[in-house]
């Protein structure tokens, strides 16, 4: 039963345009922007981008945006749909177990996640020559709780949000705070402290943290995995308590 709707999920994915613009699209086309801008050259002062080259920085960062789309537009949009159209009261009501309805949610979120997480690596890699990860299964393991936190975020939107077009009006909102103050735009070091704060009160800067710090050598950051796993904790036990089938 799981794996039938998680083959059903996935074609509904791809049917949706905006969220595929949003997970595959959008991320290559800020990746290729901010390498027109920096290049790959690094900072010799150190003092920007962590010491590193701008597009071995930007690389994992954006492997990040793309899980958020994921949570802020795509569960979301997807969850609010079935709700005005009647599939979720017709799901609750039917043999199916509810814990596979979410699961087969999660999976797909995996899926696509790790698919534009490989493209835009191998377009970084191909195009502007960036540096593979330091720490491969750190990264994997920072991977996970991310897509996990994200999803939780994406299940909790998308079970107190009442529209598909309040759905998508706050993704976007979401969406592009995130990618300008999370650590996908500007360099922190270069923004102001009040768009600095506003970057740390994000769940994005610290799924970026978690999986830049073992792709360019840093090590596991423990700090930024306990509030990933925090955030996605209250957001799993919110959205059990404000699911709205109908």
């Amino acid at each position: 039963m799981l794996l039938r709707l998680t083959w059903v999920e996935i074609k509904l994915f791809v049917r949706e345009p905006v969220t595929m613009v949003f997970t595959f699209i959008l991320p290559l086309v800020f990746l290729f922007v901010l390498g027109g801008i920096f290049t790959n050259t690094p900072d010799l002062e150190g003092t920007a981008w962590r010491g590193v080259a701008p597009m071995d920085f930007y690389t994992p960062a954006y492997i990040g945006l793309v899980i958020a789309s994921i949570g802020v537009i795509g569960l979301p949009v997807h969850l609010t749909g079935y709700r005005e159209r009647g599939v979720l009261r017709r799901l609750r009501a039917s043999p199916i177990p509810h814990w596979s309805i979410f699961g087969s949610q999660m999976i797909v979120s995996f899926m696509i996640a790790i698919l534009g997480g490989i493209l835009l690596t191998i377009v970084a890699l191909l195009v502007y020559d960036v540096r593979l990860p330091e720490s491969p299964a750190l990264v994997i393991a920072a991977f996970v709780p991310s897509i996990l936190m994200f999803s939780a975020v994406g299940i909790l939107l998308g079970a107190i949000l009442p529209t598909t077009r309040a759905a998508q009006g706050l993704g976007l909102i979401l969406f592009i705070v995130m990618m300008l103050l999370s650590g996908c735009g500007p360099p922190p070091e270069m923004m102001t402290k009040a768009m600095q704060w506003v970057g740390d009160a994000t769940p994005l800067r610290y799924v970026v943290g978690l999986l830049q710090d073992p792709w360019l050598g840093f090590g596991w950051n423990m700090p930024y995995f306990l509030i990933v796993t925090g955030i996605m904790v209250v957001a799993s036990l919110l959205s059990v308590r404000f699911f709205r089938w109908e």
